[in-house]
Formats: structure tokens, C-alpha cells, sequence
């Protein structure tokens, strides 16, 4: 895909501000970060539209991401952004705070279930998304409604797609074991649920029950994709400290 540096700028800031808003993103607002005019900004996406990477809805004159954009963005924007320790050092104090929060909520508990779910339940907390976790054939998960009050589940047949794809993730899950530390499945992509608009970011860790634990999130497309890996990660080496101490 021939896409030159100011068109990947102008993508990733159309994904962080729709993450945002929840709303296209207009030229002029494009315009006044970038500091061109917007008809500059309106020919770089009309480029950016011809190559699938975003779209326009028809009740608006801005520029949503597609699941394309998003793996283009997950893929190539922040493939030299570490995920892992260089991760927090990119992050605010408030962050920081949310990481101790998990770290403490999982280490201090004395049984692995507790761990867990805490782990679990940290991850709702953070991202504002369903929080999971498969472990022995266990499915944990909390922040259902967190999920459905994001915009996106206003629509009650996404509700039944996103619920469709719960049903049925354990399974999944057990029979494809998705090999990468770290996996992202964007919209379509979820083998298991393509049509109900949804990511799922999960991680795999070593747990004293299963060499095949997962831990990750499901939400909307429409997310800050590099922070919520972060988390994610981070939870998933948390969990695989703790889980294989002998005190656990």
C-alpha cells in the first residue's frame, strides 16, 4: 500500500480523535492540527478513502476509521512503540495510578481465582470495555454493561452480535489458541463474530492450571488501540507472576 508519512499522521489522528468523540472527524479540525488548509486535509482523505483506511458516513461530512485503517494502524503505526516497561513511561500520573491499582488488586490476593478476577475487573476499570479471562476451561467476565453504554450498543441487533460472540469465545478460544502474547482481533476479523463490530485484545500467559490462559478485553472498533495493548499485556505478565508463585 503506497501511503506517504502526512497521510499516516492524518489516519492516526482521525483513530486517537474518533476514539475520543465517538464522532467523524472533520477537515477543519484536521486543518488546525496540522496546520494546512482544508482542502489539503480533504484531498489526503479523499487518498486515504480510495484506499479503504477510512470512510464517510452518509449523516456526516467527517471520516470514521475502517477495520482497515485500524489494522494498517495497529500493524505499522505503533510497530516500534514497545508495549511492554516503555509503555508507562509514555503515560500520565493518572495511569500510573490505574497500573498500581491492578498490581495490588491482583498480588494481593491469596487464591488464583481472586487474582483473576481482580485482574479482570482492574482491565473494566482501566479501558471502560468487557473484561475476560479463560483459564482451565473457565470463562470469567465482567464490565458487560460498561460495554453496552458505549455508543456503538445503542443498536440492539450489535447487542445480539457482541452477545452471540460471548456465547461462543470459550470454545473459540480452546480450539484455535491463538500462539502470539499478544493478539488483536479488529471487527471482522473475529472469526467468531464478524459482523458485530467489535475488537477483541487478548493475551496469552502461563498459568499453573494451563500453558493457554488468556486475558484481554472486547469493545468497540473504535478504541485507543496502543494503550489498551499496553494494559492488556501488562495484566497478562502480572497474572503469570503471580499465578506461578508458590503462595498461590
Amino acid at each position: 500500500m503506497n501511503i506517504t508519512d502526512r497521510q499516516e499522521k492524518i489516519l492516526s489522528q482521525i483513530i486517537e480523535e474518533y476514539a475520543e468523540t465517538a464522532s467523524p472527524v472533520g477537515s477543519v479540525t484536521l486543518a488546525k492540527l496540522f496546520g494546512v488548509s482544508s482542502a489539503t486535509i480533504r484531498a489526503e482523505m479523499a487518498k486515504l478513502e480510495s484506499m479503504g483506511l477510512i470512510a464517510q458516513p452518509h449523516t456526516s461530512a467527517g471520516r470514521v476509521p475502517t477495520d482497515a485503517g485500524y489494522r494498517y494502524y495497529v500493524n505499522h503505526l505503533t510497530e516500534s512503540a514497545e508495549t511492554g516497561n516503555n509503555f508507562f513511561e509514555r503515560e500520565n500520573l493518572a495511569e500510573s495510578r490505574g497500573i498500581h491499582a491492578l498490581e495490588k488488586r491482583v498480588t494481593s490476593q491469596s487464591r488464583a481465582d481472586a487474582a483473576i478476577r481482580g485482574a479482570v475487573d482492574s482491565l473494566v476499570d482501566l479501558t471502560g470495555n468487557l473484561g475476560l479471562a479463560t483459564v482451565d476451561g473457565q470463562l470469567y467476565l465482567s464490565g458487560i454493561s460498561r460495554l453496552f453504554m458505549q455508543p456503538e450498543f445503542m443498536d440492539a441487533t450489535r447487542v445480539q452480535a457482541v452477545a452471540r460472540l460471548l456465547d461462543n469465545l470459550e470454545p473459540w478460544l480452546r480450539e484455535a489458541a491463538p500462539g502470539e502474547p499478544l493478539n488483536i482481533f479488529i471487527g471482522h476479523e473475529n472469526p467468531i463474530g464478524k459482523n458485530s463490530e467489535v475488537s477483541l485484545i487478548i493475551s496469552k500467559f502461563v498459568s499453573p492450571f494451563s500453558n493457554r490462559s488468556y486475558i484481554g478485553v472486547l469493545g468497540p472498533t473504535r478504541q485507543n488501540y496502543f494503550r489498551v495493548m499496553g494494559l492488556v499485556k501488562y495484566a497478562g505478565r502480572m497474572l503469570e507472576e503471580t499465578l506461578n508463585e508458590e503462595r498461590i
